[in-house]
């Protein structure tokens, strides 16, 4: 038996350190997989409970400084997913940020950098302002010299860095040099400690011991400043970085800020107000005008309106009376309803909502498998070409330029950005598409979206509304439309047909009243026979005409009717033949623009339907739609999609969710038209609520958009470290004299996390 929980990480600061607790956990018996994004903060565990716990794993890398925390996890408690990917978790969601640690312990961390930055940014500027004094001075003779004497100045600087580097500002970069030393583990902070720490202990070493210095040849020049410099602006960095990654989880808090607290229940003939977490499933209770819905039900009195934006970004109230499902959460606008509550807990569509988006944040993007490569050798290589840098400097006898530049390296060398590149564009996508109705299940699908070169629709509720409708109504000469839908819908008040259901709603629409039928009559395969006001009347086929001796015309507006795709009726009354309907499934108003729009975005367009050939290829011509299968059985659906795939095709597949899901499972990207249950949810890579074809083209536009930002992203921190490290190591002072400063080192390493996520944040301002 396995097991999956989804983990919050403490104590991780870079790629680095996802690389070391993976490895060190998957060394432990019982581990299945492991899974660290360190953009979420989060790890995905699948183990067997029998031969490992969460305990042992802590005790493997708790003496690393990590820890993998139970108490928190996807939604406010451990949620464990099961192995046919349902989702058991608790409710408590109220602090839960949605990247890994509750909102309160991520804001305490960010308050307690920002004490640090406080006290040593200040004294790093200071510093940062002397070196470019020195600087200038070294170049112009007319800025003036340091008026403290240098011995006395590097005795304060002296003072001043150890409690900045020993103290609680340095402590991170400190320990990470200690683990280092004790359990050959590397990370980012040992990278800035082992520099920091070089840079210390050799100038107050030529502070303290100029004579022996000057005696053993070593350059007595000190370097206070570098150390205090790359320490206050990389704990700067990781600030800015804290504080730009709490806003890449803000789409969860707004989800979870959404959750109504209280439920107005109906207990034992009283109206009593009852926590959330305690309705029960059966239970009525009240929603009155401005009220959110407690949780899922159904409105069993009452008829309002309700905003479900929330959940689908439209702005337009849905019209909801008795039987109608309301979903958790949604705001009723209107009338006094009572709901019958059928879903609670992790079992409601918002809860649904909430943990597919988070599943989606912790998933990685094959494109992240690039990185995640590099910095699993990047730390121990940087450890190699800083100490190269190093001899090979002291071999050509500049001692000062050998200390510099091995800093530098140390220093500038930051995996940190290449870390984030691609799970902070991830997670902004994610949480856009989700405030925008469109649920994005993993990232990998998100990539491969931006890849799909065609779509195939399902026809019936894809492209057409799934529901017949009166299209054409053609009286014979002398007879009004009025009188045709009168008898018709007479009728057919008699019928259970859904042809018959739609001539009503069309009559409904038109205002007409309907008259009483005796002698009723469903004549099978042919139609419907009675008398209204002493008159014979019928509805039916061509043979049903010929059956009563009735002459067959409108001929013309037959063939044209038919041939469109539409399904026709003949009226008659006596032995007279009074008009034609014609009803089809209704294309939605918005698939042709979809559908060019997806042409211009290179996107071919296929369609299936069951229905004849004729029908099919009326449908496509309408709506210039580039391939047909006609005449498909549900079962065949997945073998059309294949058909496409083995023709080199990147396919999506868009369909209602539940009939379509095998074929939805073998496309590429499969893409649900659902209304938030939980089956659309969990039938494709992708659900577009509320069934809004628009949302696609929102969908495809996210995704690329999203996976330019990635490149974007990993151009600049691959090109950072390919140009940076060299630059430090001094590779272009022989022929140009160009050094890099480790204070300049520290400043960019600082920024180049911050840069990516801010890149990433631009998604957020993204118009879909």
């Amino acid at each position: 038996m396995t097991k999956t929980e989804i983990l919050p990480v403490s104590g991780m600061h870079c790629a680095s350190c996802a690389n070391i607790i993976t490895r060190k956990i998957k060394k432990l018996s019982g581990i299945k997989n492991i899974q660290i994004n360190i953009g979420t903060e989060k790890a995905t565990v699948t183990y067997d409970p029998h031969h490992v716990s969460v305990v042992q794993m802590n005790e493997e890398i708790g003496k690393l400084g990590y820890s993998l925390d139970q108490e928190i996890s996807e939604i406010g408690k451990s949620k464990h997913v099961m192995p046919d990917g349902s989702v058991m978790s608790g409710m408590d969601h109220s602090e839960h940020m949605g990247i890994g640690q509750s909102k309160e312990k991520k804001l305490q961390e960010l308050a307690h950098q920002k004490r640090l930055i406080q006290f040593v940014l200040p004294i790093s500027l200071l510093m940062f302002a002397i070196t470019f004094w020195d600087i200038a001075r070294s170049l112009s003779p007319l800025v003036p010299e340091n008026p403290i004497p240098m011995p006395i100045f590097n005795l304060i600087l002296l003072v001043i860095t150890i409690p900045i580097l020993f103290g609680p500002s340095g402590r991170i970069f400190i320990q990470g040099v200690i683990r280092f030393i004790k359990y050959r583990v590397a990370n980012m902070d040992t990278l800035v400690g082992i520099g920091t720490l070089s840079a210390f202990f050799y100038s107050a070493f030529v502070t303290l011991f100029p004579s022996l210095a000057m005696s053993l040849s070593i350059p007595v020049h000190t370097y206070f400043d570098v150390a205090i410099v790359i320490i206050g602006f990389i704990l700067f960095g990781k600030y800015l970085e804290t504080k730009s990654k709490l806003q890449t989880g803000e789409a969860i808090e707004k989800l979870l800020g959404l959750q109504a607290k209280t439920a107005a229940v109906i207990r034992d003939g009283q109206e009593i107000q009852v926590p959330i977490d305690q309705v029960l499933v059966g239970d009525v209770f009240v929603v009155r005008p401005g009220d959110k819905v407690a949780v899922d039900g159904i409105i069993v009195k009452g008829s309002s309106t309700v905003d479900e934006s929330m959940l689908t970004g439209e702005s337009i109230p849905v019209e909801k009376n008795i039987d109608d499902e309301v979903i958790g959460s949604t705001i009723n606008k209107q009338g006094l309803l009572h709901v019958k509550a059928t879903k609670i807990g992790a079992d409601t569509v918002l809860s649904q909502i909430i943990a597919m988006v988070e599943r989606a944040q912790g998933s990685k993007a094959p494109i992240e498998d690039l990185a995640d490569n590099v910095s699993a050798v990047f730390v121990p290589i940087v450890l190699l070409i800083a100490l190269a840098v190093l001899i090979i400097w002291m071999i050509a006898g500049n001692f000062s330029m050998a200390l510099v530049s091995a800093i530098g390296v140390l220093v500038i060398a930051c995996p940190c950005a290449l870390g984030l590149a691609t799970p902070t564009a991830i997670i902004v996508a994610t949480g856009k598409g989700a405030s925008r109705g469109i649920l994005i299940k993993d990232a990998g699908s998100l990539e491969i979206l931006q890849k799909v070169n065609t779509i195939v629709f399902d026809k019936t509720g894809t492209l057409t509304k799934g529901e017949p409708r009166v299209t054409d109504v053609i009286p014979a000469q002398g007879v009004s439309e009025q009188q045709i839908l009168t008898i018709a819908s007479s009728l057919e008040h008699n019928s259970t047909h859904p042809l018959g259901q739609a001539i009503i709603l069309h009559a409904q629409e038109k205002s007409i009243k309907t008259n009483e039928v005796s002698n009723f009559e469903n004549v099978e395969g042919k139609g419907i026979v009675g008398s209204i006001t002493g008159q014979r009347s019928m509805i039916g086929n061509e043979k049903m005409l010929q059956d009563n001796y009735i002459e067959i015309g409108l001929h013309d507006d037959f063939d044209t009717l038919s041939k469109s795709g539409k399904t026709v009726m003949y009226v008659a009354q006596n032995k007279d033949l009074l008009g034609l309907i014609a009803i089809a499934d209704v294309v939605k108003p918005e698939s042709k623009q979809v559908i060019q729009k997806l042409h211009a975005l290179n996107i071919k367009v296929a369609m299936l339907t069951g229905d004849h050939q004729d029908v099919a290829d009326a449908i496509a011509k309408q709506l210039e739609i580039d391939i047909v299968f006609a005449q498909v059985l549900p079962g065949e659906k997945a073998e059309k999609v294949k058909q496409l795939q083995q023709q080199g095709r990147i396919v999506a597949m868009v369909g209602d969710g539940i009939n379509d899901a095998p074929a939805l499972a073998v496309a590429d990207v499969g893409i649900a038209m659902g209304t938030g249950t939980d089956v659309a949810i969990e039938a494709a890579d992708i659900t577009l609520l509320k069934g809004n074809l628009e949302k696609l083209l929102s969908a495809i536009l996210l995704s690329r958009s999203t996976f330019t930002i990635i490149k974007q992203n990993l151009f600049w921190a691959f090109g950072y470290n390919v140009i940076g490290i060299p630059v430090a190591a001094g590779l272009l002072y022989p022929l140009f004299g160009i050094t890099l400063s480790p204070v300049f080192a520290g400043a960019a390493m600082a920024l180049s996390s911050v840069s990516v996520v801010t890149n990433s944040l631009r998604l957020k301002r993204m118009k879909l």
